[in-house]
């Protein structure tokens, strides 16, 4: 079975860190696209960052671009983003998809409609 699991989420100050991760089984890693996805309160899911294992590509959101880092652990099949300088509109439940990506396809990267698998969610608060 296909398993994404998220994790790492918690709340933290406006400017603080924090380390996602989603823990990846059931396929082949390396042919596949990961990406990060958020869900924050009233809004859309919004495509923040993918990580292309097969060819070492990685993509971001404009919100997100220069505080986020994508990086993908091949011996552990782990996917983590790494959150720094965090505001309060940064706030949503983040979860991890993927999708088989051999030839390294970045086209609408972003769109959840590309992705075959989704995983539960982690909460990530940020505020005073």
């Amino acid at each position: 079975d296909v398993q994404l699991q998220a994790s790492g989420g918690g709340w933290v100050q406006p400017g603080g860190s924090l380390r996602l991760s989603c823990a990846a089984s059931g396929f082949a890693f390396d042919d596949y696209a990961i990406a990060w996805f958020r869900r924050a309160p009233g809004k859309e899911r919004e495509g923040v960052s993918c990580i292309s294992n097969s060819v070492r590509s990685t993509y971001y959101a404009d919100s997100v671009k220069c505080r986020f880092t994508i990086s993908s652990d091949y011996a552990k099949n782990s996917v983590y983003l790494q959150m720094n300088s965090l505001k309060p509109e940064d706030t949503a439940v983040y979860f991890c998809a993927a999708r088989w990506d051999k030839f390294g396809n970045g086209n609408s990267w972003y769109s959840p409609y590309r992705y075959d698998y989704s995983g539960q969610g982690t909460l990530v608060t940020v505020s005073s």
